[in-house]
């Protein structure tokens, strides 16, 4: 799907990323990748929702532009 950083897959992938992380590195084919963004995610909304008291919970979006950085970085292994 994706050629190297900057490639069209790999901004969609960024672009998917930011709105549910793990999404892009599904589209890239990483499941495992995917799926460890998404709990992460998960976890770190949990983690500042109780810590803020339900005000504030923006683990979510801290993860999520994590997962979008190495979403637009990723390059496929040679092979």
């Amino acid at each position: 799907m994706s050629a190297g950083q900057g490639s069209t897959g790999n901004v969609i992938a960024a672009i998917c990323s930011f709105f549910v992380p793990g999404l892009g590195q599904l589209f890239q084919g990483r499941v495992l990748s995917a799926i460890l963004w998404f709990v992460s995610a998960c976890v770190a909304f949990a983690v500042t929702w109780l810590l803020t008291l339900s005000l504030l919970p923006f683990g979510w979006f801290v993860v999520s532009i994590f997962a979008c950085v190495n979403a637009a970085l990723y390059r496929r292994p040679a092979g």
